[in-house]
């Protein structure tokens, strides 16, 4: 194993073996990251269709969550009947009949990495990959010799690079 003799040393090895780690992980974020950045369009995504039963006479609201359509909007009304642009849903016997474009389940998976909140299993992932990344940042510092000329380089480089990120995200 490495000779650990000072937190350069310690900074150069952590870092290094954490990234073959993370190397694994940052691919799956960094895929279902660009799938999602498309997640406006149908993209990869397929057209699956569902019948179900739901409670009836229910409201377009809770017809919306409860099929999971976001901003459904009814379109017609006749004989108990509601229709909308996915489907149909017939208040009086609760089905409803409809289709919905969804990514395929490994994608819609994968996606689900950047949405997870603080109650899901994922969120522990999420935490460690976002220690993780900082920890990357603060360790590349002690890569090289704060005189060399890399080392200041590399300072400009990160000052652009904030400057890019506070500017794209206040435009």
């Amino acid at each position: 194993m490495d000779k650990i003799k000072d937190t350069r040393s310690f900074m150069r090895i952590v870092h290094r073996y954490l990234g073959y780690l993370m190397a694994g992980i940052m691919a799956v974020y960094a895929i279902s990251g660009v799938i999602l950045v498309y997640r406006d369009t149908d993209f990869l995504k397929k057209e699956n269709h569902y019948e179900k039963i739901f409670d009836k006479n229910i409201d377009a609201k809770k017809l919306g969550e409860e099929t999971k359509i976001k901003n459904l909007e009814i379109i017609e009304t006749e004989n108990g009947i509601l229709y909308f642009k996915e489907g149909t849903y017939n208040s009086i016997t609760g089905k409803a009949d409809y289709t919905k474009k969804e990514l395929p389940f490994v994608w819609d998976k994968m996606t689900k990495l950047h949405k997870a909140k603080s109650e899901q299993a994922l969120s522990p992932l999420n935490t460690f990959f976002g220690i993780c990344l900082l920890f990357f940042v603060i360790s590349s510092f002690w890569m090289f010799p704060p005189k060399s000329k890399v080392f200041k380089r590399g300072i400009v480089f990160t000052a652009i690079g904030i400057l890019i990120a506070l500017l794209l995200t206040f435009l």
